[in-house]
């Protein structure tokens, strides 16, 4: 048992001991946090067991195959590692002059939101950023933490009302929250359809709702979404016929059959075939569009990545107006 009479010496105190604390408790692993950090398994151990001295806990205890963290561990890690991430940002180079910068930034959204956004993001490059390049990959789930974390992309954008649920939860119970979302513009989805499609007038009912045939707009490829969640909710459900993967065919695909499909009414005006669709509201509540930007907390003081946030904000902004 260690003793809790050892009182905390911050002059004393080996800063890489916290570097340890952190990545065991990111991973749960004393084995994979030896790997990141490129040291050997009993070198974890021995930090661990210094830190244990010097806070007077036991901090982490085995359980299953990983290790299990005390109440006080995880009550300072958030701190720890909000900490140990400032200083980092701190201590790196931070000089970005945009007249002279020639980062590559990979942003991942998906082909509504990027005809939205894009315009106003290469109006501002052309103008003040010559040297900067964007690289644009489709957004292939709701939840792109992992993308995110592994560095494959700097700032996902998207409807992720999931994520931005866990993330408020984790705070609110003081866990670590390794990502930052902020919201760039928010509207409705609509039942959308061929002008002439004969749910285009006459009452749209919830009953002929689910008898009619649909089209989803699903980035996994999975037939059920939010939508289904929000009719399941009702004890309901609709016939899914074809799932497609853009916004773009969607729209193509409807204006030229009899299904229905769901999208962001301010997504039409630029499908470039507005003439050929009409939309109805939809007969049930459904969340609402909330287009948010996502990134990890370790780029928020980071000069460049801080431009990259200020210049998608800006392309809302003229894109949208105020947030709705």
């Amino acid at each position: 048992m260690i003793s809790t009479e050892s009182g905390l010496n911050f002059r004393t105190l080996d800063l890489n001991l916290l570097r340890v604390f952190d990545e065991v408790m990111s991973e749960r692993s004393l084995t994979r946090a030896a790997q990141n950090l490129a040291l050997t398994q009993p070198a974890v151990s021995n930090a661990i067991r210094r830190l244990r001295i010097t806070l007077g806990d036991e901090l982490v205890q085995r359980h299953g195959q990983g290790i299990e963290p005390t109440a006080r561990a995880l009550a300072i890690w958030p701190a720890v590692r909000e900490t140990l991430q400032q200083l980092q940002q701190l201590l790196a180079p931070t000089h970005f002059e945009l007249s002279k910068a020639t980062n590559t930034f990979v942003l991942a959204m998906a082909d509504a939101t990027a005809a939205e956004l894009m315009p106003g993001l290469i109006e501002s490059l052309e103008r003040d950023a010559t040297g900067i390049s964007i690289r644009l990959v489709p957004l292939t789930t709701r939840d792109p933490r992992g993308l995110l974390e592994n560095e494959s992309v700097d700032l996902a954008i998207g409807f992720f009302p999931a994520v931005v649920s866990d993330l408020t939860a984790r705070a609110q119970v003081g866990k670590a929250v390794n990502f930052v979302q902020e919201q760039l513009y928010g509207g409705e989805y609509v039942c959308v359809m061929r002008k002439d499609h004969p749910l285009a007038h006459g009452p749209m009912t919830l009953k002929r709702y689910c008898t009619a045939r649909h089209l989803l707009v699903s980035f996994s490829g999975r037939a059920f979404g939010f939508i289904d969640e929000a009719l399941a909710a009702l004890g309901h459900q609709r016939r899914i016929v074809l799932t497609v993967n853009q916004f773009f065919t969607a729209s193509e695909v409807v204006a030229h059959s009899d299904l229905l499909t769901v999208l962001p009414r301010h997504f039409l005006s630029v499908t470039g075939i507005a003439g050929e669709l009409t939309w109805r509201e939809l007969p049930f509540e459904a969340p609402r569009v909330r287009v948010d930007a996502l990134w990890h907390r370790r780029y928020t003081h980071d000069s460049a990545h801080l431009w990259l946030r200020q210049t998608v904000n800006q392309a809302a902004r003229q894109a949208f107006g105020v947030i709705s």
